[in-house]
């Protein structure tokens, strides 16, 4: 029984070979497309659980393609990429890739990879683009805290009245905050919480909360909602 469906953006055949039978071992299916244009058109016809997304590709650059998408959809995004420069990987997850995998890797690691984001996002259940009329939220399942609103149910972060675009892992991230205002959490914590412990260099980590802290903006009297605690780690800003 499959359990849904892995678009993977990749050029190169062996590795598109490499993970196609362990990736249908793990239940679910995969399309394959070896250039961007190919991957527009697929990525608008088809409902995708998640996304491996090659950097470079011979039309074009995959965090080119990883900004499209995020300006729709809040599909999990899997970055691959040869390069192990810091600055490429911070690019990618500024525009809102949910992790990255760099080559040379194995089979089992994408997987692993994969089965973790969809545990954090559960996007299986939900449509691969925003469905404005889906769930009406619950008053039950609605968080509010100085200016800042959390509906469970339909999984949507507003500031002052205002609705964030945030990735899954960005909304966990403010899920896991905003129940225990001031209190420190280590890096280590939030991948243990957030990314199930699945390994994430703390550069990452550093980078999402960034990206994060700018989407959430600042309380009325200038702090960020979301502070730095010099040799300790994050914490959400009480009030």
């Amino acid at each position: 029984m499959t359990t849904g469906t892995i678009l993977l953006v990749e050029d190169e055949k062996e590795i598109a070979d490499l993970l196609l039978l362990p990736i249908k071992e793990s239940g679910f299916n995969l399309i394959h497309c070896d250039n961007l244009q190919k991957a527009r058109e697929t990525f608008e016809k088809e409902r995708f659980s998640a996304i491996l997304l090659d950097i470079n590709l011979p039309d074009g650059n995959g965090i080119d393609f990883c900004r499209e998408i995020r300006a729709k959809s809040h599909v999990p995004i899997l970055m691959i990429t040869a390069k192990r420069d810091e600055i490429d990987r911070i690019l990618g997850l500024e525009f809102g890739a949910d992790d990255y995998i760099v080559k040379p890797f194995s089979p089992r690691e994408v997987t692993a990879r994969i089965k973790a984001v969809l545990r954090r996002t559960d996007w299986d259940k939900a449509d691969n683009h925003d469905n404005k009329d889906a769930g009406q939220g619950d008053k039950e399942n609605i968080l509010n805290y100085a200016g800042l609103k959390i509906d469970y149910g339909r999984q949507e972060v507003s500031v002052d009245g205002n609705l964030l675009s945030l990735t899954k892992t960005e909304f966990d991230l403010v899920s896991t905050f905003i129940r225990r205002p001031g209190m420190v959490f280590t890096r280590d914590k939030l991948i243990e919480q957030v990314w199930e412990g699945t390994f994430i260099q703390d550069r990452v980590v550093d980078s999402v909360i960034s990206r994060l802290r700018r989407k959430l903006g600042n309380l009325p009297d200038g702090r960020p909602r979301i502070k730095t605690v010099h040799g300790a780690g994050y914490a959400f800003t009480e009030v």
